[in-house]
């Protein structure tokens, strides 16, 4: 009767390897963790797309557009801190990790008092940008007004992911953010669909849910901190450590920033056929939230296991890590796309009620279907070049697929309206593949990511 549970034990060891068993056991926390975050874009879409009138998921879609760029302009306090973490985590270097977070933490409170002091051009010029419908666009307004005062927060909590991922406590982060989306999740409701605060309701409570977040991560933290190291003047740092900090990470800043404008233009070039597009373009966007989410927990675990290989100076370890993460991806883009082919349908029927609106998402539908497989290699590129510190790289391949490939691609398909738009966006994500794979592969061969820069 014991012989069945030992079978069952070997063929496992035999079949999942131990680097696979290293990274399913980072990566199920960080992957059940990112799916929380769209899970608020669903619930905001799923209250508001019920609601009579599209313009109310319009503005939604708009103001999270414009905070998705303002944020992730500084989404390198996140992907930086994950690999400057991990590298300091491989050498078992104590003060370098408590020195790394507690200076980005400062950064981070400084960065988001800043955006809200400026908040009213900031606002102003994005919404310009977008150039939504004058009904939508007062309502950006108002929604963006009341969500630009968690930027402390936000920036708080891309550093506190980012270390926790690092030093491979990824449940700190599951933790963290699923409780604080339950808040969120649980306002949502109560102040849209009691209350009948709209777009308004939506934003307050993110707002909450934010600092929320916040305050969990800290006192998650602060249980994580490595023995024997006390609180020091040394850890505070010169300034000349903080524009350390900045200038390592300015690469990111830049690659981030010319992702999101893509997303940006994406979103404004929809707004640009009418509100019903611009409110179909957001639903399908949300599934692409979905997938970058999923399929970056196996990403997120490379980040940490990489750059543990690196600051080891492991060789072994690191192509090992990748051949699991490329492995897992791939199996994970398969099942979201056999997912989005079966039921597609019927979760945008599930996201909004607008007869109107569903009918115009599902002619757009076999785009959602190529998204899986053509996002799936730049997720995991993008896991291995961060934990690896190479960011000046991805700043360069981003430039080139939105300038190169892009922005042609959106003007020579101009005539075909949504459609052109879309494979734009899918262009952009195979030229961004194929690009850091080819530098993967050089770096591989010619052993440049172990070498001293």
């Amino acid at each position: 009767m014991d012989k069945q549970p030992v079978l069952i034990s070997r063929i496992y060891k035999a079949v999942v390897r131990p680097t696979d068993r290293r990274l399913w056991t980072l990566a199920w926390p960080l992957m059940l963790t990112n799916l929380t975050v769209p899970l608020l874009g669903l619930v905001d879409t799923a209250v508001l797309g019920h609601l009579d009138s599209p313009e109310y998921l319009g503005a939604v879609a708009v103001g999270a557009n414009l905070f998705t760029i303002l944020y992730w302009t500084f989404g390198f306090m996140r992907m930086g801190t994950t690999g400057l973490a991990a590298q300091a985590w491989g050498q078992r270097d104590a003060f370098a990790q408590v020195a790394l977070l507690l200076r980005s933490l400062l950064l981070a409170v400084g960065i988001g008092l800043l955006l809200i002091l400026f908040h009213q051009p900031l606002i102003a010029l994005g919404l310009k940008l977008m150039n939504p419908s004058p009904d939508v666009a007062a309502l950006a307004a108002e929604y963006a007004a009341i969500r630009i005062w968690s930027a402390p927060a936000v920036l708080c909590q891309y550093t506190l992911v980012g270390w926790l991922i690092g030093t491979q406590f990824p449940r700190g982060p599951m933790v963290m953010l699923i409780i604080a989306n339950g808040i969120n999740i649980v306002l949502d409701v109560f102040f849209v669909t009691v209350l009948g605060w709209n777009s308004r309701g939506v934003a307050m409570a993110t707002v909450m849910a934010e600092y929320g977040a916040t305050a969990i991560g800290v006192m998650i933290v602060l249980k994580r901190m490595p023995e024997g190291q006390q609180l020091t003047r040394e850890l505070f740092g010169k300034v000349s450590d903080y524009l350390r900090i900045l200038q390592v990470n300015r690469y990111i800043m830049v690659r981030t920033i010319a992702l999101l404008l893509c997303l940006a233009f994406f979103t404004a070039q929809g707004a640009r056929q009418g509100d019903v597009i611009l409110a179909a373009n957001a639903v399908l966007i949300t599934f692409l939230l979905v997938i970058s989410n999923a399929l970056d927990g196996f990403a997120n675990a490379a980040e940490a296991l990489i750059g543990e290989a690196i600051g080891r100076g492991s060789r072994r370890r690191f192509k090992a890590v990748f051949a699991s993460a490329l492995r897992w991806s791939l199996w994970g883009a398969l099942l979201l796309t056999i997912g989005f082919v079966l039921g597609g349908r019927w979760l945008i029927s599930l996201l909004t009620g607008i007869e109107e609106v569903q009918t115009t998402a599902w002619q757009y539908l076999p785009w959602l279907w190529m998204l899986p497989f053509a996002a799936v290699w730049s997720y995991l590129l993008d896991g291995v070049f961060i934990g690896a510190t190479r960011t000046r790289e991805m700043q360069d391949t981003m430039l080139f697929s939105a300038l190169g490939v892009f922005l042609p691609v959106w003007w020579l398909t101009a005539g075909w309206g949504n459609h052109g738009l879309w494979l734009a966006l899918i262009s952009l994500m195979l030229a961004r593949a194929g690009s850091m794979g080819w530098l993967c592969w050089r770096y591989t061969r010619q052993d440049v990511w172990f070498q001293a820069r």
